[in-house]
């Protein structure tokens, strides 16, 4: 079972999101979240990593199971508020979300999501 072939966008948003993720640790993203800002470099990075564990085996598995569409369209919110959270944090001295790449996965999440709810509500 999977994400039904109605759901490209939502799919893409997942797909992008993820590929964030793995940019987030290159931008040391934990250097702007309050509560791991405070760790060293090294336990934050450790402390960031770890926790996106149980975070992505509920999400995969969600999905491996076929989420239904209240689900989907909880995580389309969430892609559109990710991207007002890094605008929120835009001017963080930490951030290191930059450059084009960074913000085209961070747009490319928002847009997956809401372009993903216009079709749910067409």
């Amino acid at each position: 079972m999977g994400v039904p072939a109605e759901a490209p966008f939502f799919m893409l948003g997942l797909s992008l999101l993820l590929v964030h993720e793995l940019d987030a640790v290159r931008c040391r993203e934990w250097r702007i979240f309050p509560g791991l800002s405070s760790l060293s470099d090294e336990w934050g990075f450790r402390l960031f990593v770890l926790l996106h564990v149980p975070l992505l085996y509920a999400l995969l598995g969600a999905v491996a199971a076929g989420p239904g569409a209240t689900l989907v369209v909880v995580l389309d919110v969430f892609y559109i508020l990710h991207l007002g959270l890094h605008l929120l944090f835009l001017r963080h001295p930490r951030n290191e979300f930059r450059d084009r790449l960074s913000w085209a996965l961070i747009v490319g999440v928002a847009l997956s999501g809401g372009v993903d709810l216009l079709l749910r509500a067409a």
